[in-house]
């Protein structure tokens, strides 16, 4: 049942994030891409909100498998991103939140970077 939840949960993520690009693009052309940042950022704002009352309610964990795992991972990983960050930060991990901060924003860029080049390459 937990699989199913992730999978329902994240197809309908992935779809809200398309009809929000298509709309962006629609709208606002192929410029700067502020569908994505809006994306971004409500997804994080949303994962925040989420995390904060499953866990004053104590909300069951099928609720977060569907939302936080399903529907915002699908709609966005930026979200789990700031998560994660927040998380280590207010475990007074500072130096390890800053740490994967820029790691992960200088991997990721890397890597997609290293993609894109091993695309051109075939």
């Amino acid at each position: 049942m937990h699989w199913f939840l992730v999978f329902v949960g994240g197809g309908l993520g992935a779809v809200a994030r398309h009809g929000v690009n298509r709309a962006g693009l629609s709208l606002l052309g192929p410029g700067f891409p502020w569908w994505t940042v809006g994306v971004n950022v409500a997804g994080s704002f949303a994962i925040g909100l989420l995390a904060g009352l499953f866990g004053a309610l104590e909300t069951g964990h099928q609720a977060r498998l569907f939302l936080i795992t399903g529907f915002l991972g699908g709609f966005t990983t930026f979200s789990a991103f700031s998560l994660d960050a927040l998380t280590l930060w207010e475990r007074g991990a500072q130096l390890q939140a800053g740490l994967y901060v820029a790691g992960s924003v200088i991997a990721s860029l890397i890597a997609a970077a290293a993609g894109l080049m091993a695309s051109r390459l075939m």
